[in-house]
């Protein structure tokens, strides 16, 4: 029996956000998350991007929060939605704002990269539900800014990159500030050891729900990888570009200055490149994925923070440019295409240094990635190794954005 959003017992003004945004079936996280949600539980998800994971927290507080008439008051938020980055914040403030139209809520975004004082000024008259990057909201705190005195609801969203962040410090140092008596919702792509100790401080009882076996691929993306020498790899991009008369393409590079020079070599070759990462200002990151989205930029060439936030339904292509370090993030990079069934393409490059992430990737999604070969580009592969179950071990990173 397919669940509809009627069945779950959402507000008439949810469901007539939940409408205008072209919905008809809650997605699988959706479906099991929503009731336990309503219901006041605790909770612990395991999620990927791209599941609809925004609206199974988004819908239900919205709901919760309309049903109670009492106003937060100047500087006092009700909710607090916590984000590892600011595209990513911006994202879930954007649904959360879909989510509440048709009702008389309020809600505010905080990040930093921008100045604080619109949003100081948004805050003055009271907050229904926040969206906040952790650093963020400690400066508007020790501002007197922000008052969680009425707080009820926090969710931590992407926990295991926040962790991966190098946040923990920052996510203890908020939680110590909020009302003991509230309710926890925690969103993790996967549960490890960490997310699992860090959610025993906090979180009470929780009803766990996982829509997405650990570290898969969807079976909308279709997966290559592209031997090739280090020295040829701006030559193939180009080419792949061009031949395929992609559009929109995505590209991960492992560090800033690799995003800046790919940008610019693309830029040289004409295609419309532009690069966002850490170093850049919020404005240009800001205005690169919108006119990214808005499919006005060809190519968009991002680092794994920055890529953290984009989220285009029909996003096409993908490319790992360099192998990410960490095996998990292949699965996080090329989930960017393939989404709300669409179908897609990642392509990762892949030379005589890249032997171990290649094994360790191949190892993690439990299967080899077909070779494609690229005339006058290509080299011989490497021999395979056979696929086996990686140790359970999570590195350890720390990076700020």
């Amino acid at each position: 029996m397919t669940t509809s959003f009627q069945s779950l017992g959402l507000s008439q003004a949810v469901l007539k956000a939940v409408e205008d945004q072209g919905f008809t079936t809650p997605s699988p996280i959706q479906a099991q998350a929503i009731g336990p949600v309503l219901s006041g539980k605790d909770i612990m998800a395991a999620a990927q991007t791209g599941t609809g994971k925004t609206g199974a927290f988004a819908l239900p507080i919205v709901h919760m929060l309309e049903a109670h008439d009492q106003r937060p008051k100047s500087n006092h938020i009700k909710a607090l939605i916590l984000t590892p980055t600011r595209e990513l914040a911006a994202q879930v403030a954007q649904s959360v704002e879909q989510s509440h139209k048709h009702t008389q809520l309020h809600s505010a975004v905080a990040f930093g990269g921008v100045s604080i004082n619109p949003q100081m000024k948004a805050l003055r008259r009271g907050v229904d539900v926040l969206v906040a990057t952790p650093g963020r909201l400690l400066d508007l705190y020790s501002q007197n800014a922000v008052k969680f005195n009425q707080l009820s609801i926090l969710v931590l969203d992407e926990a295991d990159r926040m962790l991966d962040m190098g946040f923990i410090h920052d996510i203890k140092r908020i939680i110590k500030l909020l009302p003991p008596k509230r309710q926890n919702l925690l969103f993790s792509a996967t549960f490890s050891d960490e997310i699992r100790a860090l959610a025993k401080q906090f979180i009470n009882d929780p009803v766990e729900i996982s829509v997405t076996p650990k570290n898969t691929t969807a079976t909308t993306v279709e997966q290559a990888i592209v031997h090739v020498e280090k020295s040829n790899k701006s030559k193939l991009l180009a080419k792949l570009i061009s031949d395929n008369d992609w559009q929109q393409v995505l590209v991960f590079s492992r560090t800033k200055h690799g995003a800046n020079r790919i940008a610019k070599q693309l830029s040289a070759k004409g295609l419309n490149a532009l690069a966002i990462h850490g170093n850049k200002s919020q404005g240009a990151r800001t205005k690169a994925l919108a006119d990214f989205k808005a499919a006005k930029l060809r190519v968009l060439v991002a680092t794994d923070i920055a890529a953290r936030g984009i989220d285009i339904d029909l996003l096409p292509n993908v490319i790992n440019y360099d192998l990410p370090n960490v095996a998990e993030d292949y699965v996080h990079r090329i989930g960017r295409t393939g989404r709300a069934g669409a179908s897609g393409n990642a392509v990762s490059f892949v030379t005589d240094e890249d032997g171990k992430q290649l094994k360790a990737i191949q190892n993690l999604i439990g299967q080899h990635i077909p070779v494609l070969e690229v005339s006058g580009l290509s080299i011989k592969p490497m021999a395979q190794a056979p696929i086996r179950a990686p140790k359970p071990k999570r590195p350890k990173r720390v990076k700020s954005d």
